[in-house]
Protein backbone atom coordinates (compact mmCIF):
# COMPACT_ATOMS: atom_id res chain seq x y z
CA UNK A 1 0.00 0.00 0.00
CA UNK A 2 1.15 3.52 -0.60
CA UNK A 3 1.64 5.84 2.30
CA UNK A 4 0.99 9.56 2.12
CA UNK A 5 4.58 10.30 1.08
CA UNK A 6 4.49 7.72 -1.75
CA UNK A 7 6.91 5.26 -0.16
CA UNK A 8 6.12 1.58 0.08
CA UNK A 9 6.94 -0.81 2.86
CA UNK A 10 10.23 -2.48 1.95
CA UNK A 11 9.55 -5.57 4.04
CA UNK A 12 6.34 -6.38 2.15
CA UNK A 13 7.78 -5.86 -1.31
CA UNK A 14 10.97 -7.91 -1.09
CA UNK A 15 9.65 -11.26 -2.35
CA UNK A 16 5.97 -11.19 -3.21
CA UNK A 17 4.66 -14.61 -4.03
CA UNK A 18 1.56 -13.35 -5.78
CA UNK A 19 -0.22 -10.04 -5.63
CA UNK A 20 -3.82 -9.16 -6.32
CA UNK A 21 -4.50 -5.52 -6.97
CA UNK A 22 -7.86 -3.84 -7.01
CA UNK A 23 -8.62 -0.52 -8.60
CA UNK A 24 -11.92 1.26 -8.97
CA UNK A 25 -12.92 1.81 -12.54
CA UNK A 26 -12.63 5.47 -13.39
CA UNK A 27 -15.84 5.61 -15.44
CA UNK A 28 -18.28 3.95 -13.06
CA UNK A 29 -16.44 4.02 -9.74
CA UNK A 30 -18.39 1.03 -8.44
CA UNK A 31 -16.76 -2.26 -9.41
CA UNK A 32 -13.08 -2.76 -8.63
CA UNK A 33 -11.06 -4.38 -11.40
CA UNK A 34 -8.80 -7.10 -10.03
CA UNK A 35 -5.61 -8.17 -11.69
CA UNK A 36 -3.30 -11.01 -10.70
CA UNK A 37 0.38 -10.22 -11.09
CA UNK A 38 3.17 -12.77 -11.32
CA UNK A 39 5.86 -12.55 -8.63
CA UNK A 40 8.68 -10.13 -9.30
CA UNK A 41 11.30 -12.68 -8.29
CA UNK A 42 10.81 -16.38 -8.98
CA UNK A 43 11.07 -18.83 -6.11
CA UNK A 44 14.46 -20.52 -5.78
CA UNK A 45 14.67 -23.92 -7.43
CA UNK A 46 13.51 -26.70 -5.14
CA UNK A 47 11.50 -24.38 -2.89
CA UNK A 48 7.90 -25.46 -2.54
CA UNK A 49 5.08 -23.24 -1.35
CA UNK A 50 3.30 -24.61 1.71
CA UNK A 51 -0.45 -25.05 1.61
CA UNK A 52 -2.78 -24.96 4.55
CA UNK A 53 -3.35 -28.40 6.14
CA UNK A 54 -7.09 -28.27 5.45
CA UNK A 55 -6.64 -27.75 1.71
CA UNK A 56 -4.81 -31.02 1.01
CA UNK A 57 -7.07 -34.03 0.62
CA UNK A 58 -6.22 -37.49 -0.52
CA UNK A 59 -8.28 -39.00 -3.32
CA UNK A 60 -9.89 -41.29 -0.75
CA UNK A 61 -10.94 -38.31 1.38
CA UNK A 62 -12.33 -36.56 -1.69
CA UNK A 63 -14.30 -39.69 -2.64
CA UNK A 64 -15.64 -40.05 0.91
CA UNK A 65 -16.67 -36.39 0.96
CA UNK A 66 -18.42 -36.76 -2.41
CA UNK A 67 -20.18 -39.92 -1.18
CA UNK A 68 -21.26 -38.16 2.03
CA UNK A 69 -22.59 -35.18 0.10
CA UNK A 70 -24.44 -37.48 -2.33
CA UNK A 71 -26.02 -39.44 0.51
CA UNK A 72 -27.08 -36.23 2.23
CA UNK A 73 -28.59 -34.92 -1.02
CA UNK A 74 -30.42 -38.21 -1.62
CA UNK A 75 -31.75 -38.23 1.94
CA UNK A 76 -33.05 -34.66 1.58
CA UNK A 77 -34.56 -35.58 -1.78
CA UNK A 78 -36.34 -38.60 -0.25
CA UNK A 79 -37.76 -36.44 2.53
CA UNK A 80 -38.91 -33.78 0.05
CA UNK A 81 -40.53 -36.44 -2.16
CA UNK A 82 -42.26 -37.98 0.87
CA UNK A 83 -43.61 -34.58 1.91
CA UNK A 84 -44.73 -33.88 -1.66
CA UNK A 85 -46.63 -37.19 -1.81
CA UNK A 86 -48.25 -36.45 1.56
CA UNK A 87 -49.39 -33.01 0.40
CA UNK A 88 -50.72 -34.49 -2.85
CA UNK A 89 -52.74 -37.13 -0.96
CA UNK A 90 -54.17 -34.42 1.29
CA UNK A 91 -55.05 -32.30 -1.75
CA UNK A 92 -56.75 -35.24 -3.50
CA UNK A 93 -58.73 -36.10 -0.33
CA UNK A 94 -59.87 -32.49 -0.11
CA UNK A 95 -60.95 -32.55 -3.76
CA UNK A 96 -62.78 -35.87 -3.30
CA UNK A 97 -64.71 -34.56 -0.30
CA UNK A 98 -65.59 -31.41 -2.23
CA UNK A 99 -66.83 -33.54 -5.13
CA UNK A 100 -68.99 -35.55 -2.72
CA UNK A 101 -70.49 -32.37 -1.23
CA UNK A 102 -71.14 -30.89 -4.67
CA UNK A 103 -72.74 -34.13 -5.90
CA UNK A 104 -75.15 -34.09 -2.94
CA UNK A 105 -75.91 -30.42 -3.55
CA UNK A 106 -76.44 -31.06 -7.26
CA UNK A 107 -78.82 -33.95 -6.51
CA UNK A 108 -80.85 -31.74 -4.14
CA UNK A 109 -81.02 -28.96 -6.73
CA UNK A 110 -82.18 -31.37 -9.42
CA UNK A 111 -84.91 -32.67 -7.10
CA UNK A 112 -85.93 -29.09 -6.29
CA UNK A 113 -86.04 -28.24 -9.98
CA UNK A 114 -88.27 -31.23 -10.68
CA UNK A 115 -90.58 -30.23 -7.84
CA UNK A 116 -90.81 -26.66 -9.15
CA UNK A 117 -91.49 -27.91 -12.67
CA UNK A 118 -94.32 -30.05 -11.36
CA UNK A 119 -95.81 -27.09 -9.46
CA UNK A 120 -95.55 -24.60 -12.31
CA UNK A 121 -96.44 -26.72 -15.25
CA UNK A 122 -100.09 -26.82 -16.29
CA UNK A 123 -101.65 -30.08 -15.31
CA UNK A 124 -103.43 -31.86 -18.04
CA UNK A 125 -105.45 -34.80 -16.80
Amino acid sequence: MLSTDGATSAACMQKPIMAVTGEETAATGDMPAYQIRAPAAALPQGMVMAASPGSLHSPQQLAEEATRKRELRLMKNREAAKECRRRKKEYVKCLESRVAVLEVQNKKLIEELETLKDICSPKTD
